[in-house]
């Protein structure tokens, strides 16, 4: 069993950053790939970046030079730093441990 706690969403005004950060605890596999998904109102979950214990990356193209994801893998944490907020990232934001592993969700909001 695998435990996600998130945290770092809020309400920021467009163009403002935020951090979110991802533990986990557990069960961990040395080799894994932690990353986020998000869901907006109405719309369906989609990837947002993840991240494998190797340090491959990969980002949705909605987010590629804003968004930055990294880990620290002596921590089972995962980070996400998001620039450049825009209205459309208004989301709650999903961490996911080998994308069968969800936690609780995170608000983040965005205001024009």
């Amino acid at each position: 069993q695998v435990q996600l706690v998130e945290s770092g969403g809020g309400l920021v005004q467009a163009g403002g950053s935020l951090r979110l950060s991802c533990a986990a605890s557990g069960n961990i596999f040395s080799v894994n790939t932690m990353g986020w998904y998000r869901q907006a109102p109405e719309k369906q979950r989609e990837l947002v970046a993840i991240i494998t214990s190797g340090g491959y990356t990969n980002y949705a193209d909605s987010v590629k030079g804003r968004f930055t994801i990294s880990r620290d893998n002596a921590k089972n944490t995962v980070f996400l730093q998001m620039n450049s907020l825009k209205p459309e990232d208004t989301a709650v934001y999903y961490c996911t441990y080998n994308q069968y592993t969800w936690g609780q969700g995170t608000q983040v909001t965005v205001s024009s």
